[in-house]
């Protein structure tokens, strides 16, 4: 029994169903099976999940076409959200309880399943604002653009942004953030994406 917890608590399921791969392939790779719960290890939450969030880059780990070791089987997915179950040693900033969003792990696996093991330097707390499927949404282009705008483009109120894409889910974040930052932006869309960029507040929208 978990730290903390009480006797008429009801104990995790010691088995859970999971999308997962025994082989790299195409969809008729995906396996919908039951499986081991995991347990939290050092620095880690276990995730009761709420939602999941798909990215070409989960096309890319089931072809095997990662740039990452991927170990097989493996369970799919990165992006999730949910409510933390348990911590491992280490971790004291998300008591069960917490409703939590974030990438599970550095190799991009293991959210496609109805418990997820996070680290927890890659999860925080989830928006009140902010649903299960749309917080499940935001991680992995959010953060992308975030590298783009701020890390390597060091960008603020005094530079000129140009986003290529900007109807796109990062190009979008990006926008966002740029505007954020007071630079003024440039935006590249297709026709049928103007008027929604347009929103983000770009300053210029090119229609290309």
């Amino acid at each position: 029994m978990r730290k903390g917890s009480t006797s008429h608590e009801s104990p995790l399921p010691r088995l859970m169903r999971a999308v997962r791969v025994h082989q790299f392939g195409g969809v008729e790779a995906i396996m919908y099976e039951a499986v081991s719960r995991p347990a939290p290890g050092e620095g880690q939450v276990l995730v009761r999940v709420k939602a999941a969030g798909v990215g070409p880059w989960d096309a890319w780990v089931r072809a095997g076409k990662s740039a990452l070791p991927q170990p097989l089987p493996l369970v799919l997915g990165s992006d999730l959200s949910g409510v933390a179950e348990d911590v491992g040693p280490g971790v004291s900033d998300f008591p069960p309880g917490d409703e939590v969003f974030g990438v599970t792990n550095a190799q991009f696996t293991g959210a496609y399943a109805e418990y997820a093991v996070a680290d927890a330097a890659m999860i925080a707390r989830k928006p009140k604002r902010l649903s299960y499927v749309e917080a499940a949404s935001v991680p992995v282009v959010a953060s992308t653009a975030w590298q783009m705008v701020f890390d390597h483009g060091q960008v603020d109120g005094s530079k000129r942004v140009l986003v290529h894409g900007a109807a796109g889910k990062v190009g979008a974040y990006a926008v966002q953030l740029a505007q954020r930052a007071g630079a003024e932006i440039i935006a590249t869309v297709l026709t049928r994406d103007v008027d929604y960029v347009r929103t983000l507040r770009a300053d210029q929208v090119v229609d290309v």
